[in-house]
């Protein structure tokens, strides 16, 4: 019965997650004077990824461009990989989220956004039950 009510918090603790991601996404893109930004008008290519601590099972991931999120749900052992994904010429910003339960309280999670093959952000989370994010601007 505890195990399932902490369940429940760490999954309600990852939808608020999300929605600060989006939330903030959202209200970073209101004005859209970025014609003279360099780089406004490139496409790159985003890969999400998680690892997780030996013993510890990542669930459930969140990632996106721009406000777009895919959600991958029923996922099971310690690493995670997204497709890779073109992002649209002028994206703004790719976010990421991820929930695991780790095999004891010293586990850990780490999640990360590769943008163009270089490494551009990481998260990391540690416990028993686990929740990291990770948001990139292009």
């Amino acid at each position: 019965m505890k195990k399932m009510k902490l369940k429940n918090v760490l999954k309600g603790s990852f939808v608020m997650v999300m929605a600060a991601l989006v939330f903030g996404f959202v209200t970073s893109c209101s004005n859209d004077d970025d014609d003279d930004i360099p780089g406004t008008n490139k496409t790159h290519k985003v890969v999400f990824k998680a690892e997780a601590s030996a013993g510890s099972n990542i669930e459930i991931a969140v990632y996106g461009i721009d406000g777009n999120p895919t959600t991958a749900t029923s996922l099971s052992g310690t690493t995670w990989s997204s497709p890779e994904i073109t992002t649209e010429a002028g994206a703004m910003s790719a976010n990421v989220a991820v929930n695991a339960v780790g095999a004891n309280a010293s586990s850990t999670l780490k999640v990360q956004i590769w943008v163009d093959g270089e490494l551009k952000k990481e998260g990391t989370s540690s416990g028993q039950y686990l929740s990291a994010s990770a948001s990139h601007t292009f």
